[in-house]
């Protein structure tokens, strides 16, 4: 079998049917993901443990496949033809390898992807702490790159990404861009990010915050005239600061959260929703950081967030039930995934 051909064959099917995901497997048919649904090809043919092996190999080095073989986990990028790029992780399952490929979309505007203009505030600040949040898959990374590239496009700044691996590729415009992928141009993210204070930096992204030392190099980067974006696999504001400050021991969880409560800008919640027309469109939740929300972070009273960004319209919050509302309203979405998407159903009924 020709592997790279037939690798490609398999991601122009995801890019010509509107995926966003390619799923490989020793003993299975290949399946993609299209608005949010797994459709298995069924007319190909079942792939063997050679094969997977094989197509692993057009995409990663001999040492990378050892490692691989070692560590039995793997995440890489890969650029397609340079008209398309994916990231991907190879894993092993009852002793078969299995492969996920992602297609990166290609750097669009806060307008294209449909999110609020108040996002564009956020990306022009000069300092501060700002998390772009939720589960996998919901376009984290996508909006981040979005923050970037205007950024990019509007100031004169020195940016420094961290990732692993690099998704979105920057074309430098304004900006000094440097993206850093973990594994090749870096340790670990942690080294990054205590490098970055040597290189005259202004904006840091941060692909992900993975333990409490970069979490606590990142708050300190923002109090010190960074603007620092990052992104944390939660659900929505307050479980995002709970969980920041339950990365530490006790005896550290009351300078985290005197540092969060005066560094962080906002946090912004999204989750990407089946469209009635097809495709997918962004509800979300957004905190901002006032006297009210520093108050609740150093006083312990994150519960009280929700009713804060509840009725925080006036100051730019967003509300998801709101959010979602307003996409019933205006034909986007149906009001059955208006509720399985919501965190508050009984709020969402009330609104009503």
């Amino acid at each position: 079998m020709d592997y790279k051909a037939k690798l490609e064959e398999l991601i122009l099917t995801v890019i010509r049917e509107g995926g966003s995901d390619l799923h490989l497997g020793a003993s299975r048919v290949p399946a993609i993901r299209v608005s949010g649904e797994l459709i298995f090809l069924v007319k190909h043919p079942i792939f063997t443990q050679e094969d997977i092996i094989g197509i692993l190999g057009e995409i990663l080095s001999k040492a990378k496949i050892d490692k691989f073989m070692e560590e039995e986990e793997a995440d890489f990028s890969y650029d397609f033809r340079g008209e398309a790029r994916l990231r991907g992780n190879a894993f092993f399952q009852k002793g078969l390898i299995c492969v996920v490929f992602r297609l990166v979309p290609k750097v669009k505007t806060l307008a294209e992807l449909h999110l609020p203009n108040i996002l564009a505030d956020m990306a022009r600040k000069k300092q501060g702490f700002f998390l772009v949040v939720g589960p996998v898959g919901q376009g984290k990374s996508t909006t981040l790159s979005a923050m970037v590239d205007l950024i990019n496009n509007e100031r004169s700044c020195n940016i420094v990404t961290i990732e692993d691996p690099i998704e979105h590729v920057h074309v430098q415009n304004k900006s000094i861009i440097n993206q850093r992928e973990v594994g090749i141009d870096t340790k670990d993210f942690h080294v990054a990010l205590k490098s970055v204070f040597r290189e005259d930096v202004n904006v840091i992204l941060i692909g992900e915050m993975r333990n409490s030392e970069t979490i606590a190099t990142a708050v300190t980067a923002a109090e010190t005239g960074h603007l620092v974006l990052s992104t944390l696999h939660t659900n929505n504001a307050s479980q995002t600061i709970d969980r920041i400050i339950d990365s530490f021991p006790g005896n550290q969880q009351d300078q985290i959260r005197t540092q969060l409560a005066s560094s962080l800008l906002g946090i912004f919640s999204q989750r990407l929703i089946p469209r009635i027309t097809g495709g997918l469109i962004p509800a979300y939740e957004l905190l901002l950081n006032n006297n009210a929300v520093s108050n609740l972070i150093r006083e312990k009273r994150t519960h009280e967030i929700d009713v804060v960004i509840e009725t925080g319209m006036e100051s730019g919050m967003i509300d998801l039930n709101r959010s979602l509302m307003e996409l019933v309203r205006s034909g986007e979405i149906s009001i059955e995934n208006a509720h399985q998407y919501s965190l508050n159903p009984r709020g969402l009924e009330r609104m009503m």
